[in-house]
């Protein structure tokens, strides 16, 4: 065991003093936050661009006074044009785009948009939007219907979340639960592929250099192996709590220095739809305690070591297996598609029904386990007893694969020249 422990210090040592390890620490930060920063001020600035659009009014009850000017759209209005003329006005002008506005056979509004590229699909709603509103409106007038008395008759209905135990939820719930739970479950997905490929390469180079087989002459393969995904795991917990901090800083930093909004995304519009009162704010907050937020945090740290050791092993016999980066292409399929189809399972399966046969099934599988449980768990519709049977099948799961890694890894380690493939491993694993 002491050998173990020098092992694991060697490799937690040269991964957080190599120069590339320590740039990449401090500099990825600045790139992420600065990409982000950099999306958010276009975004802001292509989000205050007045665009100009011309707009011909042929229609008999005069739709076009439903357009009004605002600080998306200015509408250039002709009177009096042929249809080819005005395309040709909108065009050499530059315009956005041009709404033709006719009647149909039965007198009502047809719609026509001229432009060279597609308009946003927020554009199209909104006009639609407005168009059948207005033509509703004179379609009930026709048949003798007062719109005042319409409107003085509309109720909007008010619904109140509660559960059973009598605490009362927001709307947007489902939202807060979907983003901790898809965070939790990104978040490990590409700590595994990161980290994992690092174990790897590391692997490689060992073997490139026979630095290995000077190793393994005092050092048992399994322990070397061991050593080696614990190392690194650590050097990588390491580095990632530094992303986390200094993200967080430069994060405050940014928005403070530019203002910019720099989170804004057409995942979360609803849910701060839902949310421009302080009402409804306070119900968002109190969601959020609701949450079983202890059980969250500690089976975060659990699957997140579960699951990194797990597929560290993985890693590390596919590094010991080949001579060269290149030749591990064969062998990363079966590692990758786990992760994403958990992922997938996660955000289509979990969030529509996190108890359902789909969700439970994957939610103990070994390789998928790690991200749809942690998925799942924000719902907290989870019993103790398939927390327990998850987490034991994916530590059990752990000792089985890293026997069969280390029998690879204390072969493949020492083979040199030889492109390795599937039936090979398997005759591996016999010796």
């Amino acid at each position: 065991m002491d050998k173990l422990w020098l092992i694991i210090r060697r490799e937690y040592l040269n991964k957080v003093r190599n120069r590339t390890f320590v740039i990449m620490t401090f500099v990825s930060p600045l790139i992420f936050i600065g990409v982000i920063l950099l999306i958010g001020w276009l975004t802001s600035i292509n989000s205050s661009e007045t665009r100009q659009v011309t707009l011909l009014d042929q229609s008999a009850s005069g739709y076009g006074q439903l357009f009004e000017d605002n600080s998306d759209f200015e509408y250039q209005r002709l009177d009096n044009v042929e249809l080819e003329n005005a395309i040709a006005i909108s065009e050499s002008d530059g315009n956005y785009a041009l709404i033709h506005l006719t009647d149909d056979d039965q007198n009502k509004v047809k719609a026509t948009i001229y432009s060279n590229d597609s308009p946003s699909t927020s554009f199209i709603n909104s006009m639609e939007e407005k168009l059948s509103k207005k033509a509703t409106e004179n379609n009930l007038v026709e048949k003798g219907v007062d719109l005042q008395d319409l409107e003085d008759a509309r109720v909007k209905a008010k619904v109140i979340l509660q559960t059973y135990s009598g605490v009362v939820s927001s709307k947007a719930s489902s939202w807060v639960k979907i983003a901790l739970g898809g965070a939790a479950g990104y978040l490990l997905m590409m700590f595994i592929i990161i980290y994992g490929n690092m174990v790897m390469r590391s692997v490689i180079e060992e073997k490139t250099n026979r630095i290995v087989e000077i190793i393994v002459s005092s050092v048992k393969p399994i322990y070397l192996m061991l050593g080696k995904i614990t190392g690194t795991s650590l050097a990588g917990i390491t580095q990632f709590a530094i992303w986390v901090i200094l993200g967080f800083i430069l994060i405050m930093v940014g928005s403070a220095v530019f203002g910019v909004e720099a989170f804004q995304n057409p995942a979360n519009q609803e849910m701060v739809s839902q949310a421009q009162n302080m009402d409804e704010m306070q119900l968002i907050v109190n969601d959020i305690m609701q949450l079983p937020l202890a059980t969250m945090i500690i089976c975060f740290f659990v699957y997140f070591i579960g699951g990194y050791f797990l597929y560290a092993a993985i890693y590390t016999a596919i590094g010991a297996a080949v001579d060269s980066e290149t030749d591990t292409q064969q062998f990363m399929l079966p590692v990758i598609l786990p992760l994403m189809l958990a992922i997938y399972v996660g955000f289509f399966s979990v969030m529509d029904n996190p108890n359902g046969t789909v969700a439970v099934i994957f939610s103990y599988i070994p390789l998928t386990s790690p991200i749809v449980m942690l998925m799942r768990i924000p719902f907290g519709e989870i019993t103790w007893w398939q927390l327990t049977l998850s987490i034991l099948l994916l530590y059990t799961s752990i000792i089985f694969v890293a026997y069969l890694a280390a029998k690879i890894y204390r072969i493949g380690i020492l083979m040199y020249g030889k492109k390795t493939n599937w039936k090979e491993l398997y005759k591996w694993l016999k010796y």
